[in-house]
């Protein structure tokens, strides 16, 4: 599914390859999600340049309580959290981003290598740049790939004990069948036969609360939310030659309590037609792309997905509203 380029060396501690998907193959996933009676998009297509910097300007607006609650918890316990962890491990994040939270914990587990993986290819090599320069002793080895696609672990990174890291409640973005699937996968990821190498996951769950807690964190009052949801209409312009116009959507995000999950919706606030991949989508006024799910879990429902997924929870660190929750994963 993947063709690489060859592994460059771009700081004396920072290696970088990139895994290349193929256009077309965005393109054809882009439009048959739109072809379907409620549109949608894979949130993962947020995430170009600029939706990456734009999310990490999401965390740091004082509706958006996960990124300040999840940064307490892990900065607060990382002690601990190394003990679980293990020194020397091979640490990986999926989903990187600016590798802004692994910072809290590096002094603490001095791992032996950390692989960044993302999808944005420039704005992954700019955050692993900086953070080699921050912390020239860590062993960095980047990888741009779509890792929602590859049920493998990529076979050249660095060997021995593997814990993922999985932070900022990204798990909730997948419907609950998707996520048992996705854990199954971790758990390949990090099970080994070999003494000592049996691995773990650290992750971020966000936990179920007040609706007007939750709906004010995804509609901040800059509208920079909103500015994040219009802008995968500019990456999907991009990748399946589609002319969106942003000025005729509007952002919608609302918390389902039935279901438990945040929705993310763009608002068509006109009657007008789409060109993607050669096909015209007709959006009537009114009509809505569903962009993200945001799933909220208490303890005891993760703690049921994660034991489906032949894990278990070894530890739970809460804020102390309960907002928040952290936990390391070990394979049953």
């Amino acid at each position: 599914m993947f063709g690489s380029t060859t592994k460059k060396e771009i700081r004396e501690n920072v290696f970088f390859k990139h895994h290349n998907v193929e256009t077309n193959d965005d393109a054809s996933e882009l439009l048959n999600g739109l072809l379907k009676k409620q549109k949608t998009i894979n949130p993962k297509y947020f995430y170009d340049t600029r939706g990456s910097e734009l999310f990490e300007a999401i965390t740091q607006l004082p509706e958006y309580y996960p990124a300040r609650t999840e940064k307490h918890i892990l900065s607060h316990n990382a002690p601990e959290i190394a003990q679980y962890c293990g020194k020397d491990a091979v640490l990986i994040e999926p989903g990187s981003g600016s590798s802004e939270k692994i910072r809290l914990l590096l002094n603490a587990l001095t791992p032996k290598s950390y692989i960044p993986m993302d999808i944005a290819a420039e704005f992954l090599q700019r955050s692993a740049c900086q953070l080699g320069e921050e912390y020239p002793w860590l062993n960095i080895h980047a990888i741009c790939s779509d890792f929602s696609k590859s049920a493998q672990i990529p076979t050249d990174i660095p060997l021995g004990k593997r814990v993922i890291f999985y932070p900022g409640s990204t798990l909730g973005n997948m419907t609950p069948e998707s996520a048992l699937v996705y854990l199954k996968q971790l758990r390949q990821w990090v099970s080994s036969t070999k003494p000592g190498e049996q691995g773990g996951i650290l992750i971020g769950v966000d936990l179920h609360k007040s609706s007007t807690l939750l709906s004010a964190a995804y509609n901040d009052a800059q509208g920079i939310t909103a500015a994040f949801n219009l802008n995968i209409l500019n990456n999907v312009n991009q990748l399946a030659h589609a002319n969106f116009d942003t000025e005729k959507f509007d952002h919608l995000a609302f918390y389902n309590e039935a279901q438990q999950r945040i929705e993310m919706h763009l608002i068509s606030n006109i009657d007008h037609i789409v060109r993607v991949n050669n096909h015209s989508l007709t959006f009537a006024k009114g009509e809505s792309i569903h962009t993200e799910n945001s799933y909220k879990y208490t303890i005891d429902s993760f703690n049921a997905l994660v034991n489906k997924a032949y894990l278990t929870v070894e530890k739970t660190w809460l804020d102390k509203e309960s907002l928040f929750s952290v936990h390391y994963l070990s394979p049953i």
